[in-house]
């Protein structure tokens, strides 16, 4: 034990050994000791030099290292110091490599640099060296990080934790082959995810640091993690930190989180599904006071917002961006950013990253768009976010990158929205301008003729995205009409954009600046491309073709050649937008003019330095204008795209002639034609298709009749059937009661429920008759009084006069009235006797009804029962010819829909063989205008071979002046 004294600090007794024969005893004593306690003792001697004598004891003491950690697994304690020892040995931490640089003498080793790969420049790249070759070492069997992967199932804290360091380490130094090795290692990646379900702080966090390390840009293992319920556990990990006031553990959660779901499709749909993005609204949630946020804090919020970023990039598939950016608005999670974007007090930088999180989380989606477009600043009076978010954009006192976030954020909100393009452009026209209040037309026209340069390049960029793709509003800024100065007319807005290009005022010495005419030329190429009625304004400014043309054609510095190639390209766009309505600028007036002051050559040469040019590559990568400095502000993401479709067919829009051209629109009138033929039968194909459709719904409500009938006449059936049981059972008690009318007392006293019913019509038919009765004696009376009044005067007049015509009236008159008093009283008797019936049937059928009367009743019910089932019949034979009808009416609907069917199918036939013809007509024009080519090149080319052997040869020209001049000289000898 007198050597471990004299490692450990002890008297020393002789001379001093040196570091390597030090470190060469104690490997010894690992390797041959057979007691446990000596082998930690002299472990623990190389762990207190593994940081002094780094290379001695990785060179000397790996291998017994690691095997300590085979073969001694049930000592915890040297377990952690080997641990220890091999993490001192791999690790390139700051305190080591500080104490690296402290070491004042070198170690005298002879030895020592023989294992050294790299030159000891300085002990910073000693030490990276270092690591890297004893990782190499250890990695070299794969079982030793296999043998790590195990000691992690050990919850000793002195084992599990500095097993969890070294892998850390590991991975560090050689991600790619530990990853490798931890992959095909069973449950190696279950056995880490584990760490994060350990009470010991420690452990769990440096855990969350070797994960960090381990899923770096290796997309199985980031699946494998997630699917190891990663999700969960670090969002209540979070949570339980404080969220975004929590410390460094939530900061080491988030870009673990970021590492899981970058550029990883599968494991962002999953956190999608899990409904984990509803969880990270309460992360957002800031008070009225946020002055005074910890350093901390901003790092923490500013993660949380690159988190959000990552869900919804442009790079993703646009499929799951759209269905992320639906999850945020409907949890509420894009109100929430909206509401940090309008509050007061938030730092700068989070202020930047939150409107380019809100940017993208609204790119392309139209129902947040709508809401960004509602969303008021708190100020009076209220003011739209657009608003005053540009305004921060067009003044040059606001942070480069906190103007370009507003850029980049009012690109994304016109991207393919057509609504909110004509709302920005709405603002610019006459009839919509409110004097009282600042629109954002206002503010970009504003930025546009400004005197800085970026406000007018952010103003042009922000106007040309309000027409892209829209043809409508490229139309509609037309007649947008600018005040220049007083007692001036107002020019248009193409015009002012022109004059400052071309004119040589005080105008042209503010606009000579690059970055100001770079973004004017981009308004302008956006604004006339692919709309004929744009460029037809544009070329009617007879100076716009001149400047173009000068400014082409001259041989300017580097800085002016993107200049050179827009104006190019603004050129090659009235070219092939040409609808040749202008008799001066017609498409082949502009080319001749091109190939007389320019040159072909030479203008596509120049066209050709705007792809040429450094920053547009950068600028075509990704959407978001990022840019190191303003001055580099040059390109914009959807310019590019616009550049890169025009390019080539510019070139050959110059390069070809009025004869192809012609060709070419004999070839689009061609093509148009079949295309309208085939978009008819297209258009024929649907009417048939919906008449198809309205027949098959037809059928449908046919054949739900069809069986509703049949329903109710089986219903009908059983009816009459119960109808005909009840009539023989009728016929059978009939029978029965007329068998036995002895018995009629007894019978008579069952009366059913009809009889019952019978009698009281009786006794009402029998209160009727009575008041007739009264009424008839009332009217007797009255006709007795006539009569005496009526022979009273007859006597009378008989007395007067003898005779006469008079009297024999008189008397024909009595004799009728005397008639019709006996008529009347014979009725009167009639009523009388049938009165006595009735008292007579009331009082019988009031008492008990005799036994005949029985017998007339049940007569009657037979008849009526008979009456019902005829008419039962009647009905059902009725709808049975009602469902032959219908049936009919079915079968014919199916001939229908058949022959339809045919129709559609031999449409679908001719449209195939139209479109056949197309492509082949199309091939025999192509391989026409190639034998044509080819004709014409070896004609060339023979005539030069004739030309270089001496012989004379006549161009075409010649040959047909010459031959003008022979028709003439034949038409005066014909005179």
């Amino acid at each position: 034990m007198n050597f471990f004294r004299g490692v450990m600090g002890g008297q020393a007794v002789g001379p001093q050994p040196s570091g390597a024969e030090t470190i060469q005893k104690l490997c010894d004593r690992v390797a041959s000791s057979t007691l446990l306690e000596d082998r930690r003792d002299a472990v623990r001697a190389l762990k207190s030099l593994s940081k002094k004598y780094r290379m001695e004891v990785g060179t000397q003491a790996m291998d017994h290292l690691i095997n300590i950690l085979q073969t001694d697994r049930s000592d915890s304690e040297i377990l952690g110091y080997a641990l220890d020892t091999l993490y001192n040995l791999i690790c390139n931490d700051e305190e080591e490599e500080q104490a690296l640089a402290d070491a004042v003498t070198p170690i005298p080793v002879a030895g020592k640099h023989k294992n050294v790969s790299m030159p000891d420049e300085n002990a910073q790249k000693q030490a990276d060296d270092l690591g890297a070759q004893f990782t190499d070492t250890f990695i070299q069997d794969p079982e030793h990080v296999t043998l790590l992967l195990t000691l992690l199932e050990e919850f000793d804290f002195h084992v599990r934790w500095p097993a969890v360091k070294l892998l850390t380490a590991l991975l560090k130094n050689q991600c790619v082959q530990v990853q490798g090795i931890i992959l095909v290692s069973p449950m190696g990646v279950s056995r880490l995810m584990d760490l994060l379900a350990d009470s010991r702080e420690v452990i769990r966090n440096d855990g969350l640091l070797l994960l960090q390390q381990l899923t770096k840009s290796n997309a199985a293992i980031q699946k494998i993690v997630a699917f190891e319920n990663a999700f969960e556990r670090l969002l209540d990990i979070i949570t339980e930190e404080g969220s975004s006031d929590g410390g460094i553990v939530v900061e080491d959660c988030l870009l673990l989180l970021l590492n899981l779901l970058k550029n990883n499709s599968s494991n962002q749909n999953f956190f999608k599904e899990g409904s984990y993005i509803q969880r990270m609204k309460p992360w957002f949630e800031v008070g009225d006071d946020n002055s005074g946020w910890s350093a901390q804090k901003v790092t923490n919020l500013h993660l949380m917002l690159q988190l959000v970023r990552v869900m919804v990039s442009p790079v993703n598939s646009p499929g799951a961006t759209a269905s992320c950016q639906k999850s945020m608005y409907q949890c509420g999670l894009l109100q929430q950013l909206c509401t940090i974007l309008m509050a007061t007090g938030v730092p700068a930088d989070i202020l930047t990253e939150t409107i380019n999180t809100v940017s993208e989380v609204i790119r392309g989606s139209q129902v947040n768009q709508d809401y960004f477009a509602s969303v008021n600043a708190p100020s009076n009076p209220p003011r739209p976010a657009i608003v005053v978010l540009l305004m921060s954009m067009v003044n040059e006192r606001q942070p480069f990158v906190l103007r370009c976030a507003v850029l980049y954020c009012f690109q994304c909100f016109l991207y393919k929205n057509q609504k909110g393009q004509g709302e920005i452009v709405a603002t610019l026209l006459p009839s919509t301008i409110d004097a009282n209040s600042i629109s954002a037309g206002q503010l970009l026209c504003g930025g546009l003729f400004s005197a800085d340069s970026l406000s007018n390049w952010c103003a042009a960029v922000a106007l040309a995205h309000s027409l892209q793709d829209n043809l409508t509003q490229k139309e509609q800024l037309l007649r947008v009409q600018l005040a220049t100065s007083l007692g001036k007319p107002p020019v248009s807005l193409l015009q002012q954009c022109t004059n400052i290009l071309s004119q040589g005022d005080k105008i042209i010495r503010r606009g000579s600046k690059v970055q100001t005419r770079v973004g004017l030329l981009m308004l302008l190429c956006t604004w006339i491309s692919n709309c004929p009625i744009a460029v037809t304004h544009f070329l009617h400014n007879q100076e716009n073709v001149p400047f173009l043309t000068a400014q082409i054609s001259e041989n300017l510095g580097e800085d002016e050649r993107l200049v050179q190639g827009l104006c190019a390209l603004l050129l090659g766009i009235c070219i092939y937008y040409n609808d040749n309505s202008l008799e001066n600028y017609t498409k082949e007036k502009l080319k001749q003019l091109i190939e007389k002051r320019i040159g072909k050559e030479n203008f596509v040469e120049k066209l050709g330095f705007i792809t040429k040019h450094e920053l547009y590559s950068r600028a075509a990568q990704k959407p978001q204008p990022v840019f190191p400095s303003p001055e580099q502000m040059l390109f914009d993401h959807e310019f590019t795209k616009l550049v890169k479709e025009l390019e080539g067919m510019i070139t050959k829009a110059v390069h070809k002639s009025s004869e192809e051209e012609k060709k070419e629109e004999e070839v689009k009138k061609t093509l148009e034609q079949h295309d309208n033929i085939v978009t008819q039968y297209k258009e024929l194909i649907r009417e048939q298709d919906a008449q198809i459709q309205e027949l098959k719904e037809q059928v449908a409500s046919m054949s739900s009749q069809n069986e509703q009938m049949q329903t109710t006449v089986t219903q009908q059936l059983s009816q009459i059937q119960q109808h005909k049981d009840q009539y023989n059972i009728l016929k059978l008690k009939l029978g029965k009661e007329n068998q036995s009318q002895s018995n009629s007392q007894g019978d008579g006293s069952q009366m059913n429920g009809l009889q019952t019913e019978e009698i009281t019509q009786l006794r009402e038919e029998l209160e009727e008759l009575r008041r007739q009765h009264a009424l008839l004696q009332t009217q007797l009376g009255d006709k007795d009084a006539l009569i005496n009044t009526l022979r009273s005067e007859a006597s009378q007049t008989a007395e007067v006069s003898t005779g006469g015509t008079d009297n024999t009236e008189l008397h024909k008159e009595l004799e009728a009235l005397r008639s019709q008093v006996q008529s009347q009283s014979a009725e009167i008797n009639q009523m009388k006797t049938e009165r006595q019936e009735l008292l007579r049937r009331a009082e019988a059928g009031s008492s008990a009804a005799v036994p005949g009367s029985d017998g007339s009743l049940d007569a009657a019910k037979m008849a009526e029962l008979e009456s019902r089932l005829a008419a039962q019949t009647t009905e059902t034979e009725r709808l049975k010819e009602e469902g032959k009808s219908s049936s009919q009416s079915r079968a014919e609907l199916e001939q229908q829909l058949a022959s339809a069917t045919s129709t559609v199918a031999i449409l679908q036939t001719e449209k195939a063989k139209l479109q056949t013809e197309v492509q082949e007509s199309k091939k025999e024009q192509d391989d026409l205008l190639m034998l044509l080519a080819d004709q014409d090149q070896k004609i060339h080319s023979l005539k030069l071979r004739l030309k270089d052997l001496g012989e004379t040869v006549d161009d075409e020209d010649d040959l047909d002046a010459r031959d003008q001049t022979d028709d003439d000289e034949d038409e005066e000898d014909e005179d």
